[in-house]
């Protein structure tokens, strides 16, 4: 980055070891990653009469190092949005470069053949008699959506896809590796108005009766609410404020007045709108779009500038799921860790099916970068916190029906809502196998659709997931330590032969190019393991950890280097070059 102040040569200066210091990095200017001659930052010369203390000098130097404590750089705004199957590989023609354009012509994905108990369902789902008289409604199903409509096929079901005005033709292909072929009994375009949607629905179904409208992703919420309220069918509704319950400015504000903890926050559609609080509020804030996907426009930004600029930045970019942002949302930023709670309601009752917490350590210069994901016990404490807290949040949004995907942090203070997605957890259902693994047969897909169409199987759920689990797995988000031209991908052949290996997804192969992992677009992909034996997985975890810090997963075009040996000379002539 873009260097703002040098405090480690200040305190190299200081060690009783320190003779001569000669950078090549100054403020003002930038410093990269120590490739090679050019990108090393400088040079020290050490010496002491007493080896120990020498050796303890250089060994703090190193530390100094890693802990990205010799530079102080100008901030730039950092994502917080976790790494999905839905941006895995972000950008065109297989490369990481900042695009907002979504090419999954090369991704690479990868399931395991091999594991009978990943085949076909854990647990038979009864269905009713006349089934296959019966019609069911999704809305934009896409990633986890098709797997949903999937499971409501198996029951005997028909489906109609409703595709919602402006959703993208290429998010209609997004259909997981592990639904195969999808199949809908038809597909029918949103209309003008709800009026003319409803008779083409009724129209297609002819004879068939329409029994349930399912929302199939994010972008579907909003006409999920409305569609199923006119058809006389299971719903949220769409009284009050409840008909904006996706928008996450009104979820703050309806947590609030329902006494709960919540965000500080402002929005506005113009910069006058949050500029007073941004003045007000502690930095660094949180940024996104009012009514986006969780993976999409989120930023943390660290000073008033930055803010402003991704601020006006959020109304020039189109959204993930179509469309123009038209309103932005300026958050404090919540200290603690992050957990996610998946849920199914029926008439009120609210069951959860998963826990998960996400694991984020910092990675090469970044705070925040994205591990994992891994399961939560249901009987610990933080478990039973976070799930009394997101029955509450729940029903003060309002969601009687269907499935809720609730990002929540645990603070000093207790459980926060980060946001409530008012749909099934995305990723394309990856995580399908390893959380009916952990209960023994069921997840969120089973429990939703149980939710809407089988009264006497939702009600046969356990309120919270069995604990211990009857497995143990994790989603491992990989992390790449270099960059550069991708020429190979061996570290891809050792995954899958891993006893615990699941599911392998990522953008990044051969003739496309690597990043080093600090956000969500330099995200390499991510790998499901999951196993009877705990200490199978642990062992494989720790096999997929040392290849990404060996940087044995890729193998990388090589360039020209510098062999020449780090001089002052070589800093004085590199200093000359770049000034000429």
């Amino acid at each position: 980055g873009k260097v703002k102040r040098t405090p480690g040569f200040d305190v190299v200066s200081k060690l009783p070891s320190f003779s001569h210091l000669s950078p090549s990095a100054s403020v003002g200017g930038e410093v990269k990653f120590t490739v090679d001659l050019i990108t090393c930052p400088g040079s020290c010369v050490m010496m002491n009469s007493n080896g120990k203390e020498l050796e303890k000098d250089i060994e703090f130097i190193r530390y100094l190092e890693k802990i990205n404590g010799l530079f102080e750089y100008e901030t730039e705004a950092e994502s917080l949005a976790r790494p999905t199957a839905d941006t895995f590989g972000v950008g065109q023609e297989g490369t990481h470069n900042r695009s907002a354009t979504l090419d999954r012509s090369k991704m690479l994905r990868i399931m395991s053949m091999d594991r009978p108990e990943l085949r076909g369902g854990l647990v038979k789902r009864f269905t009713t008699l006349d089934a296959s008289k019966e019609m069911v409604v999704v809305v934009d199903p896409y990633s986890t959506g098709c797997v949903i409509v999937k499971e409501i096929q198996s029951r005997g079901y028909k489906v109609i896809a409703l595709w919602t005005k402006g959703f993208s033709e290429e998010m209609k292909k997004h259909v997981p590796l592990s639904c195969g072929k999808i199949s809908y009994h038809a597909e029918v375009t949103e209309g003008d108005n709800l009026g003319e949607t409803t008779r083409d629905l009724y129209k297609t179904a002819g004879k068939l009766r329409i029994v349930a409208c399912i929302c199939g992703g994010e972008a579907g919420v909003d006409m999920t609410d409305a569609l199923s309220e006119r058809l006389n069918v299971r719903t949220n509704g769409t009284a009050g404020a409840f008909a904006y319950r996706r928008d996450k400015k009104v979820q703050q504000e309806l947590i609030k007045d329902a006494g709960m903890r919540s965000i500080r926050q402002a929005a506005g559609k113009q910069w006058s709108d949050v500029e007073s609080f941004l003045k007000s509020e502690t930095f660094p804030v949180v940024l996104k779009p009012t009514d986006s996907a969780g993976t999409d426009g989120v930023k943390l930004c660290h000073d008033i500038e930055e803010a402003k600029d991704h601020f006006h930045n959020l109304f020039e970019v189109e959204a993930v799921n179509g469309g123009f942002n038209t309103e932005v949302l300026c958050q404090e930023f919540l200290q603690g860790k992050e957990y996610v709670i998946d849920t199914a309601s029926r008439d009120g009752e609210h069951k959860t099916a998963a826990l998960w917490c996400y694991d984020k350590r910092p990675a090469n210069g970044s705070a925040f970068v994205y591990f994992g994901m891994l399961p939560v016990e249901s009987d610990s404490l933080e478990a039973k916190l976070l799930i009394n807290y997101t029955k509450k949040v729940l029903d003060a949004l309002g969601m009687k029906n269907g499935p809720g995907h609730c990002e929540v942090i645990l603070t000093a203070g207790g459980p926060c809502l980060v946001e409530m997605n008012c749909r099934a957890q995305g990723g394309d259902g990856n995580w399908r196998p390893l959380a009916r693994a952990l209960t023994g047969g069921y997840s969120q897909v089973e429990a939703s659709v149980d939710a809407y169409l089988e009264r006497r199987s939702f009600g046969n759920l356990p309120a919270i997931p069995p604990s211990p689990s009857k497995a143990y797995g994790q989603e491992v988000i990989l992390v790449s330590y270099a960059e550069g031209d991708v020429i190979g991908t061996p570290g891809y052949d050792e995954i899958k032969e891993l006893e615990s290996f699941v599911y392998l997804e990522t953008g990044v192969a051969v003739g496309g190019r690597v990043e080093h992992t600090v956000d969500l677009l330099t995200s390499v992909g991510s790998v499901i393991v999951m196993h009877s034996d705990e200490a199978v997985v642990k062992r494989d975890i720790a096999k997929i950890r040392q290849m990404e810090q060996n940087n044995k997963l890729f193998i990388l075009k090589q360039t020209s280097t510098m062999m020449r040996a780090v001089s002052t000379l070589n800093f004085q002539s590199l200093s000359l070059g770049e000034a000429n």
